[in-house]
């Protein structure tokens, strides 16, 4: 159990969305992504909390991958967990390069990886 509270400790959130506060959240620590990426990700974040409602995140992963991650109150009755997954889906589908750019900008400025230039070749 320790093992999984350690793991999610190193997490970090990029973004996300809460429909119950109607709030946005940017990490400022990655103000260096382009405006461009930041707004597309605020769309994202917003317009999937109006479509299903919850919460929805974007989350780095230790190792740089990028994570979708969505959840509910417990007695939000209005949350539709079925379009949530399905949506996820569709974001992962859709916007496949710019989490690849996401995950390749995390490992280059925030985790300092060598192996990436190498991966790049």
């Amino acid at each position: 159990m320790a093992k999984n509270a350690d793991k999610k400790d190193k997490r970090i959130v990029l973004c996300g969305a809460n429909a119950y506060e109607q709030k946005y959240y940017f990490n400022e620590a990655f103000a260096g992504i382009p405006e461009s990426v930041k707004e597309e990700l605020h769309v994202i974040c917003v317009l999937f909390t109006e479509e299903v409602g919850g919460i929805f995140m974007i989350v780095f992963e230790e190792d740089g991958s990028v994570s979708l991650e969505t959840n509910a109150e417990e007695d939000d009755l209005l949350y539709d967990e079925i379009g949530s997954g399905l949506l996820v889906g569709e974001i992962r589908r859709n916007r496949q390069e710019m989490l690849e750019s996401l995950k390749l900008y995390y490992r280059v400025f925030i985790l300092h990886d060598p192996s990436v230039l190498e991966e790049l070749d």
